[in-house]
């Protein structure tokens, strides 16, 4: 006898009602993951195309543009984006031209229609600068340190020109070593000298008996601090007239001849005659000068080393101060608490805590944590150095705890539900054989409820990463001169501001003199954000299956 499906033979009437809202939600689903992807494809394309070299096109205009550089014709640079223009209704090129000293910004747009000619010439150089940006232009002459002029035309011009540039970075390191840390450590000293002599002062206005020669001791010190900044700051002297000896004569593309420092000079190429493998290596080059160094030209130049090291920093101290906090709170409510309307309206205040804005966190740490916790260390711990206030105002360590009390119901919520999870078999297995409720807890339900646990804290560190807006309240700034833990006693200086990506991508793209300029910054820093908070989120999905499969008798 053949067999019928009931499927095929059901009437179309009696299929079950709502089929239609199932398509629209996933059709909802993959409209809502398309535009995530595309997101993200449109964020990684453009942040990591920033470092890939592109060239220069040498553009000769019409005589009658409107685009021309004063008496000039000419325009070089790479072309960024052609579109058409709304308005005008023709094609219009964008070029990143450089040299914002002279035309007073970087990027031009010119009609299509105006363009005469397009070449690629191999003589031309991309310099990177300290000030004014990079600068798009053809060498004429070199004048080195030691006094040597070579022109443009000789074989040696380019490899002499490396070697200066070598040099010129080399001594940026001797500065910087100078000026930010052995020049740095001193004034430190002179600043603790001079708060012990406020101290004497006080104690002895106070009616207090100081010993004169303790006046005299720090005195001594302070002199000999002196002479050792005297020296060290003419070192750096001497340095920095050596970066402004060698020059670089050179010709822009609208013919003006011009000059420039060779200290000003971090870098050069010529992308017109580079291989595919010199651009795989200036690529993974810049790369790594991006996360390595610091930024230049208000944060629009340079690396976001900083912001790392000040994201990394903050989310750590941020989860060791979650992580306790909210696993205890949970396993007191869940297994030690009386279950009730007491019990239930905690529980409810901590799911609402949940929504409360994360600017309102931002009042609360400044309100509670800088003013009144922060203002009491300093009248209890560093009276000497008011009205300067040291842990009286924002600093990383209150900004990890602002995140701290913000990521706690996260915690709390996804800890107590990993408790509920354990078997309740495995807790009377553990009773019965004449183990104490803490040593269940300790030996039994945690470990098989780690994984729970775990993904909880990671989702809150990745939430905590991500935040910016209690962060411009309670310590991030624009630009931090020190980080907040180097190899200065005593080493860990929770006092100090901080940098942060999220406020660095902010500030690039909302706050930036230049926009245009600061725009592939925006890309690659937002790229390099997701891209840790990815990490994050999949370290928290890798920890939860590893510990799934050592804790089997998890159903969580």
């Amino acid at each position: 006898m053949e067999e019928t499906n009931p499927a095929k033979t059901r009437p179309v009437d009696d299929r079950p009602k709502g089929e239609a809202l199932v398509w629209l939600s996933s059709a909802g689903l993959a409209m809502g993951v398309l535009m995530v992807v595309c997101l993200m494809g449109l964020i990684f394309w453009e942040g990591i195309t920033v470092f890939w070299p592109k060239k220069v096109a040498e553009i000769t205009l019409r005589e009658d543009s409107a685009f021309r550089i004063g008496d000039s014709n000419k325009i070089a640079g790479p072309i960024i984006k052609k579109q058409t223009s709304l308005k005008r209704e023709v094609e219009e090129w964008q070029l990143f031209t450089g040299n914002k000293d002279v035309y007073g910004g970087m990027f031009k747009y010119i009609d299509a229609g105006d363009i005469e000619k397009i070449e690629y010439p191999a003589s031309v150089v991309v310099a990177e600068r300290m000030e004014y940006g990079n600068a798009i232009f053809y060498p004429v002459a070199l004048k080195t340190v030691a006094g040597e002029e070579i022109r443009a035309d000789e074989d040696i011009f380019w490899q002499a020109f490396e070697m200066e540039i070598s040099n010129v970075r080399e001594r940026f390191k001797e500065i910087n070593q100078l000026e930010k840390k052995e020049i740095g450590s001193i004034n430190q000293k002179v600043n603790r000298l001079k708060l012990q002599r406020r101290h004497l002062e006080r104690q002895e206005a106070d009616g207090g008996d100081v010993d004169p020669a303790q006046y005299s001791k720090i005195e001594t010190q302070l002199k000999t601090l002196e002479e050792e900044f005297q020296v060290l700051a003419a070192e750096a002297r001497e340095l920095r007239n050596l970066q402004e000896a060698g020059q670089v004569e050179y010709r822009l593309p609208t013919g003006q001849l011009r000059s420039q420092a060779i200290g000003n000079i971090l870098g050069a190429y010529r992308p017109n005659e580079m291989t595919f493998a010199a651009k795989v290596s200036y690529f993974f080059k810049h790369i790594w000068a991006f996360l390595s160094e610091r930024p230049r030209e208000a944060n629009t130049e340079g690396g976001i080393f900083p912001a790392i090291f000040g994201t990394f920093v903050m989310t750590v101290l941020m989860s060791a101060a979650v992580m306790p906090f909210g696993v205890i709170a949970a396993i007191y409510l869940r297994e030690y608490a009386k279950q009730g309307p007491f019990v239930q309206s905690v529980r409810i205040a901590v799911n609402n805590l949940a929504g409360v804005p994360s600017i309102v966190y931002g009042v609360f740490g400044l309100g509670f944590f800088v003013y009144f916790v922060g203002g009491s260390i300093d009248q209890l711990f560093f009276s000497d150095r008011l009205p300067t206030a040291t842990f009286g105002t924002g600093g990383i360590l209150w900004a990890s705890l602002t995140l701290a009390l913000m990521t706690v119901p996260v915690v709390v919520v996804s800890t107590e539900e990993a408790l509920a999870a354990v078997p309740r078999g495995a807790r009377e297995a553990s009773l019965a054989c004449g183990a104490s409720k803490w040593q269940t807890i300790q030996r039994i339900v945690l470990p098989a409820s780690a994984p729970g646990i775990l993904t909880g804290l990671i989702l809150a560190m990745a939430r905590g990463a991500g935040e910016v807006a209690p962060l411009m309240i309670v310590g991030v700034v624009k630009l931090a001169p020190s980080l907040p833990i180097d190899g200065q006693f005593p080493f860990f200086h929770f006092e100090r501001k901080f940098m942060h990506l999220g406020f660095h991508i902010y500030d690039l793209g909302f706050q930036s003199p230049d926009s245009e300029a600061a725009r592939p910054m925006v890309f690659a820093t937002t790229f390099l954000l997701i891209l840790l908070v990815i990490v994050l989120n999949l370290g928290a999905v890798l920890i939860r299956n590893h510990l799934r499969k050592k804790f089997k008798t998890s159903t969580f």
